[in-house]
């Protein structure tokens, strides 16, 4: 199935430039990295191939999602016994709730960004 990708979708991120603007690949990297913890900006391959960057964009968004919906889940359980009131275990499953909301959001994001970055690429390579 292939994602699509327009100015007016609400996945697409405000922040990266759509395809066919100038430097549209360049905003989609810029973006993707601050997505990724920063030491991946060290990696030279990670910044010349913006397809690479962003599948690691997916990949760490599904580990924190993985993490948000745990610690989601898991409060009601665990934060009584560390002697958390019952008004900041309301307020925490709150904030994560929020989180996994806002996760969720970016996750579509890089999901169209990527798709778009790949039939860039597909393009120039005659793929």
């Amino acid at each position: 199935m292939s994602l699509t990708y327009s100015p007016i979708s609400t996945d697409w991120p405000r922040q990266v430039k759509t395809p066919g603007n100038r430097d549209w690949e360049r905003s989609a990297a810029k973006w993707l990295r601050e997505l990724v913890p920063s030491r991946y900006g060290g990696y030279p391959l990670l910044i010349r191939e913006p397809v690479l960057l962003a599948r690691h964009a997916q990949i760490q968004l599904q580990q924190e999602i993985r993490v948000v919906r745990t610690a989601l889940h898991s409060a009601r359980a665990e934060l009584p016994s560390m002697g958390m009131p019952e008004s900041v275990i309301e307020h925490t499953i709150k904030l994560y709730a929020a989180e996994l909301t806002q996760l969720n959001h970016i996750a579509r994001g890089v999901r169209v960004v990527a798709q778009a970055l790949v039939d860039a690429n597909s393009g120039r390579t005659g793929r």
